[in-house]
């Protein structure tokens, strides 16, 4: 139960390390990461692009504004993209979740034994 808290609760993979199953921990985990850079970096860039056009004043600073720039700036190629580092990150949470909850149930099963 310990492992499946630390994957779901810290990060995909800890469970797994937690369990010295660090194969399975790396892969989860830079699943997770690699995502998880892609998606942050993104958000970055797009904060960025919208914070120049409103100080050239190419956009008011106001919701409806912010708003129309923004949905035309997500939309584009590089949606799929996102949208495919969104569902790996899901992913990759919930197999850390579920195997390392396996895994530490079938470990521990043995050592009762």
């Amino acid at each position: 139960m310990k492992a499946a808290l630390l994957s779901a609760l810290v990060f995909p993979g800890l469970g797994h390390f937690y369990l010295k199953q660090r194969i399975q921990g790396t892969l989860l985990a830079g699943a997770a990461l690699a995502s998880l850079y892609l998606v942050i970096s993104r958000t970055v860039e797009v904060a960025l692009e919208l914070s120049d056009e409103i100080l050239r004043g190419d956009i008011q600073p106001n919701v409806a504004a912010v708003t129309d720039s923004l949905a035309r700036q997500t939309a584009g190629a590089d949606t799929l993209l996102l949208n495919i580092a969104y569902a790996v990150l899901v992913i990759a949470w919930v197999i850390g979740i579920v195997d390392s909850y396996r895994a530490g149930r079938t470990a521990g099963t043995g050592s009762r034994q």
